[in-house]
């Protein structure tokens, strides 16, 4: 199984990879196969209704992370890649007003969000935290179809069929043809790397070319690239309180704007680096909260670790090339894929030492090889990033992606270059391999209590009671 870099970077919009992004795919994958027909019903019968029925971390937080917009988008017909942020807010007002839906190449089917979208919190499906499921009814009320979908972080979607045969890899995966350098671990990564006398970079880049050419691959990193640097700029423009009831100032834009100062009048600062990591982290993660589009890296909730070290490297290594973000995103992507496969990058499931951890391993993977480390030095500092995550809880207050998502980038981007840091000063010989630490976090994750994952029942999201 191959995962590509575009299946761990997909763009798209805030604020969760796994309850906005998630659920607007699974509506999409519903709607295709009503469309087509092929599913046995009455004869004569007719589609007159739609009904999505969220369960675990979606009924528990859904509100908060705007998954019933997302299922109003996607039974709608938009995607999270297409769809502007500026016109969620009319889509979903529309709807509501309307009490139906009508996506391009269907009929009108009705669709009361008050009645038809229910957030069951009493039972959680058996698969996974974030499970929901889709229903066509006819004009009296009886079942014609139903599907159930698992959102397993990241914006993967996958149906009970796939993910009864364990079949997580999205289909760009399964339909690539055997790729040169098939690793799925990071032993076998670096076995492959000593073999080849290839970067990890460069054999990311041969896997993804049995998928692409070489010129759309580099097309599409740059684009991954610009989307990312597109949202920073972004959210060190924007001021205000931001959605969901938390009154929670943004606060990059101030930030930004004190840097800026404090540099025209040439002001040393000793823990520069770190307040411009810390900055621009905060800007997409602002972003991300107030539903903008941002890069999944590898999920909505951890979107700003690998932007704020690209645009690290763009501040403070300005002789970096396109080329050099090109090898930073492939080698990062390589690591994230090894994590998703042996462990998750879902806080539902493993808290987010599965998010911010992970987008933390990844920047640190990427920033090594853009300075030049070896194969092993770029495992070490992916370790180094991730260890120092183990066990971090997901608690988010009220069910936002705010609190203490937003500063919790910030640190996962400092870690991140700090990791990277601590790997080029050895030659990559350290005690804890990756693939250890990965499991690590596989079984923490198993023994965390669920309260502590992505279901706002415990850690912040109780203690603090004027929320």
């Amino acid at each position: 199984m191959f995962l590509s870099v575009f299946d761990l970077y997909k763009i798209g919009i805030g604020p969760s990879s796994s309850h906005t992004m998630g659920p607007m795919t699974a509506a999409a994958r519903f709607l295709a196969e009503l469309k087509t027909g092929q599913w046995p019903r009455p004869q004569g019968a007719i589609v007159h209704r739609l009904r999505a029925i969220l369960h675990g971390s979606l009924a528990f937080t859904g509100v908060g992370h705007a998954t019933d917009r997302a299922v109003v988008l996607g039974l709608a017909g938009y995607t999270p890649a297409t769809i502007d942020p500026d016109d969620v807010e009319g889509i979903v007002s529309s709807v509501t007003a309307k009490g139906e839906v009508q996506p391009g190449g269907h009929p009108a089917y009705a669709f009361d969000p008050a009645r038809d979208l229910v957030f069951d919190r009493a039972r959680a499906l058996p698969g996974h935290a974030n499970g929901l499921a889709f229903e066509a009814l006819d004009r009296n009320g009886a079942m014609l179809l139903r599907r159930v979908y698992y959102s397993i972080g990241g914006g993967f979607v996958v149906d009970e069929d796939e993910l009864s045969r364990k079949d997580t890899v999205p289909p760009a995966g399964e339909a690539a043809p055997g790729v040169p350098y098939p690793f799925t671990s990071a032993s076998e990564m670096l076995a492959m790397a000593a073999r080849s006398g290839l970067s990890i970079a460069e054999m990311q880049r041969e896997n993804e070319l049995t998928l692409t050419s070489a010129q759309d691959l580099d097309a599409r990193l740059d684009a991954i690239a610009e989307t990312m640097a597109d949202c920073i700029r972004r959210g060190i423009r924007q001021e205000g309180i931001m959605p969901g009831g938390l009154k929670i100032r943004r606060r990059a834009k101030a930030i930004h704007d004190k840097l800026q100062a404090d540099a025209a009048r040439n002001v040393f600062q000793p823990l520069l680096a770190n307040d411009w990591l810390s900055v621009y982290a905060m800007a997409v993660n602002e972003e991300n909260a107030c539903g903008g589009r941002v890069v999944t890296a590898p999920t909505n909730g951890a979107a700003g670790v690998v932007p704020a070290v690209l645009q690290y490297v763009r501040h403070f290594h300005t002789d970096a090339t396109k080329a050099d973000l090109r090898t930073f995103l492939l080698t990062s992507a390589a690591i994230g894929g090894i994590i998703k496969r042996n462990a998750s990058i879902s806080g539902a499931e493993v808290g987010c030492q599965g998010e911010v951890g992970s987008a933390s391993a990844m920047a640190a993977a990427g920033l090594a090889a853009l300075m030049g480390a070896n194969p092993l030095q770029v495992e070490n500092a992916a370790e180094i990033a991730l260890e120092h995550h183990l066990g971090m809880t997901c608690d988010p207050v009220r069910g936002l992606v705010q609190v203490p998502c937003i500063e919790r980038n910030a640190f996962g981007a400092v870690k991140a270059v700090t990791a990277a840091s601590l790997a080029m000063k050895g030659e990559g010989l350290h005690f804890v391999p990756l693939d250890a630490c990965i499991e690590t976090m596989r079984q923490t994750g198993l023994d965390m209590d669920h309260r502590y994952k992505e279901t706002s029942l415990g850690g912040l999201a109780v203690n603090l009671p004027e929320c």
